[in-house]
């Protein structure tokens, strides 16, 4: 959706949309495909795997049934391999900003990068919300949002031939540094320490290019922005020697994300202390044809636990079924025994 609220292409099609790609949103594109549902996934975050992924990807897990110990990212992985049979398209680095129900019972669904849909049925597997970036506290920065200032990278293409300045240590700000060194006309990465939490071979070659010259790196951290009219002409650095004016016209800050519930609060839902109550017979909400999976729902005795997301996955794909194909029968099935499954997923 554009800036006077109209939508900028025209809608994609499709059976059901997926709302978060963390493990519960993956897990339903599996479910939902062997009931031969196609889904598109849209995630606000740059990759799926949602808070596993992203906030703790080396973090072991426990209790995923079958595997004794597993990280955030190995499970994203297998969770990636298991779906791959079903071809779901993946929209990531969007947020859902509206979704309303038409007239001839499907679903609009519009992101704040202008992608439309119109599916049958919707999946909200938000986790706890939508993750937010962090704003850097600094005087005036809501002014460049969007046009010199970037919490993620959505079209490499905007930084092209830019004078970029990379604020971080994680993965996040390696990762965008090291992909967007060659197509910048210049890039530097600044940290408050010279000490990184990133994978250590993106720091490596991070160090590699410093030391090549062909990206600088400075200790300290952002005071004050220089500009007009939206657009970014320097940042004040403080560093252990004093004040640095930095010119720059694009400046990426990684300072973490917060968890809020967004968009989802305008959507119409019945909601209890923030959560989408949901029947623990369809998981469906209080709209129908809207489902709600994972830590975003509640009912009584509701556990948010991964493994309480894939039940609920389960059982809200056979209730999409009946909306995707009304007066179809779906005869239940075991991937163990049921050779129209297994040529579904390859294995037959």
């Amino acid at each position: 959706m554009v800036a006077d609220g109209t939508v900028s292409a025209a809608p994609i099609e499709t059976d059901a949309i997926i709302i978060g790609a963390g493990p519960i949103g993956l897990f339903a594109v599996f479910e939902l495909g062997l009931v031969d549902i196609k889904a598109h996934v849209i995630d606000i975050l740059g990759k799926p795997g949602g808070q596993c992924a992203e906030l703790y990807p080396e973090k072991p897990i426990y209790d995923i049934p079958g595997l004794p110990i597993v990280t955030g990212q190995g499970l994203t992985d297998a969770l990636m391999a298991q779906i791959k049979p079903f071809g779901a398209t993946f929209h990531l680095g969007q947020r859902v900003d509206a979704l309303q129900k038409m007239d001839d019972g499907r679903f609009q669904v519009v992101t704040d990068a202008g992608t439309h849909f119109l599916a049958k049925m919707v999946v909200i597997a938000a986790g706890g919300g939508s993750f937010t970036p962090k704003r850097p506290p600094l005087a005036g920065i809501e002014a460049y949002e969007g046009t010199s200032i970037f919490y993620s990278v959505r079209r490499m293409d905007d930084f092209k031939d830019s004078d970029v300045l990379v604020v971080g240590g994680g993965d996040s700000a390696l990762d965008w540094t090291l992909n967007l060194q060659p197509i910048a006309n210049n890039l530097t990465l600044l940290h408050r320490r010279d000490d990184f939490r990133g994978a250590p071979h993106s720091v490596e070659q991070m160090r590699a290019l410093v030391r090549d010259k062909k990206i600088a790196l400075l200790i300290g951290q952002m005071a004050a922005l220089e500009g007009n009219n939206g657009a970014l002409t320097a940042v004040t650095i403080k560093t252990k020697d004093g004040d640095v004016r930095h010119p720059c016209n694009r400046l990426l800050p990684f300072f973490g994300l917060t968890m809020k519930l967004g968009p989802v609060a305008n959507w119409g839902l019945n909601l209890q202390e923030n959560l989408v109550p949901v029947d623990t017979e369809k998981f469906e909400t209080s709209t129908p044809g809207i489902f709600a999976i994972g830590d975003i729902n509640w009912y009584p005795g509701k556990l948010k636990l991964i493994l309480s997301g894939f039940h609920e996955a389960a059982l809200m794909s056979q209730a999409a079924h009946r909306i995707v194909y009304p007066g179809k029968k779906l005869l239940f099935q075991y991937t163990t025994s049921s050779s129209s499954l297994q040529k579904k997923l390859g294995v037959s």
